[in-house]
């Protein structure tokens, strides 16, 4: 079995380690670039994308999680997704850079319009939620909610606006651990 590393800096990255054991997998909490180096994967939780930048850049983790990106699959959530864009708005901020989307930081307001939908089959809780306002020729949308991607992937990452790890249904986690493979 693969480990998998959950970024453990902020956030709720134990949740995320939670549904990874479910789906199959070694999950493993990651807080520094050695840590990196003996996982297969990355999960980037939910948390605040300004305040995991400093922590990032406090830890010496930025660029080696840049190139860890570059060689190993990357599945970023809310905060996460922020964090693999291309280009940030509202404010711009600096990222990895990683996946060819274009996202808007809370995008559908505060914390009290945060709401549990459900996407075809699957149920998304969005928690002062980013929104996606273009992607790339290379990213493929694989849901969407109120006409805007939702969860998308470009090679060997993914990235899901909404946190899959707060349901119980561990389908967005085995989508990303396929990815492993």
């Amino acid at each position: 079995m693969r480990r998998v590393g959950v970024l453990a800096l902020q956030g709720d990255f134990e949740a995320h380690k939670r549904a990874l054991e479910r789906a199959g997998a070694a999950a493993v909490e990651v807080r520094s670039a050695a840590e990196l180096d003996a996982v297969a994967g990355l999960v980037l939780p939910g948390g605040e994308s300004t305040t995991v930048l400093k922590l990032l850049e406090l830890e010496n983790l930025f660029e080696p999680l840049r190139r860890f990106g570059l060689e190993k699959p990357i599945f970023g959530t809310c905060a996460g997704a922020i964090l693999l864009a291309k280009e940030v708005l509202r404010p711009a901020q600096k990222s990895l850079a990683l996946m060819d989307v274009k996202i808007e930081r809370n995008a559908y307001g505060r914390q009290l319009d945060s709401r549990v939908v459900r996407l075809s089959e699957l149920e998304a809780v969005f928690i002062r939620a980013p929104i996606i306002r273009g992607v790339g020729p290379g990213v493929r949308v694989l849901a969407t909610y109120l006409d805007t991607p939702v969860l998308v992937e470009e090679g060997r990452h993914l990235a899901a606006t909404f946190h899959p790890e707060l349901t119980a249904d561990v389908r967005v986690h085995r989508l990303f651990l396929e990815k492993l493979r």
